[in-house]
C-alpha cells in the first residue's frame, strides 16, 4: 500500500550551510539519509516531499554543527499480505517470473502462475499454460494478490511474494477473457 508518512528527524547543518536557506538544506539532508531506504517501521521509502524545520538549532560542545528538529511528510509503499497489486513483469527465470509492484519487484514463483501446468521457455522468454497455452512474458501486466512479505533494512529491498492462482487474478489479458466468458450467456443448443 502506498502512503503518506510524517516521520520526526534531527538533522544536523553543518556550518558550511549557515545562511542558506534552512528547508532546502533539511530536505537535501533528509532524501540522502532516507530515500530509497527500507524499515520495516515505514517499508519502501520512496521520496521526502516536504519538511518542517526548527529555525533555532542547538549546537553540540565540540562539533560546530547546529542539530535541528524537523518533522517531514514521505511516500512510502508498505505491502501488505492479502493485497492485490498490478504489476509489470520484469523477468523470466526457470523458477517463476519476477513483477515490478511499486519500487520493488515481487516474486511470483513457477507453481503460483496459474492453475495449469506450466513449462518455462526461456529462450522464448515466458512461462506457458500446457492445457490453456496461456502464456506469461516480460512486459505484460498482471494482477496478483501479495502472500509473503519480509521486509529488508537500509538498502536490502527484502522480499515479496505474490500469486495468480485466484479467479481474476493473473496476465490483464487473461482477466478481460474470464470476464468476458462469465458475462457473455451461454448459448443454448439450437434445433
Amino acid at each position: 500500500m502506498f502512503q503518506i508518512l510524517t516521520v520526526e528527524d534531527v538533522i544536523r547543518i553543518s556550518p558550511k550551510e549557515f545562511g542558506n536557506n534552512i528547508e532546502i538544506v533539511a530536505i537535501k539532508a533528509l532524501k540522502e539519509k532516507y530515500e530509497s531506504t527500507v524499515s520495516s517501521d515505514y517499508g519502501y521509502l520512496i521520496k521526502v516531499l516536504g519538511v518542517n524545520v526548527e529555525k533555532i538549532g542547538k549546537i553540540i560542545q565540540g562539533d560546530g554543527a547546529t542539530y535541528h528538529r524537523a518533522l517531514f511528510d514521505a511516500l512510502s509503499f508498505y505491502p501488505q499480505i492479502g493485497e492485490i497489486m498490478e504489476g509489470e513483469v520484469v523477468e523470466i527465470t526457470d523458477f517463476g517470473a519476477f513483477v515490478k509492484i511499486g519500487p520493488a519487484d515481487a516474486l511470483l514463483h513457477i507453481s503460483q502462475v496459474m492453475d495449469d501446468y506450466v513449462s518455462v521457455d526461456l529462450k522464448g522468454g515466458a512461462i506457458v499454460g500446457q492445457n490453456t497455452k496461456r502464456q506469461l512474458k516480460v512486459g505484460d501486466m498482471v494482477r496478483a494478490k501479495i502472500i509473503a512479505v519480509s521486509i529488508g533494512k537500509g538498502m536490502s529491498m527484502g522480499k515479496i511474494g505474490i500469486t495468480c492462482r485466484q479467479p481474476f487474478l493473473g496476465s490483464l489479458e487473461w482477466i478481460k477473457e474470464d470476464v468476458k466468458k462469465a458475462t457473455t450467456p451461454q448459448q443454448q443448443g439450437t434445433k
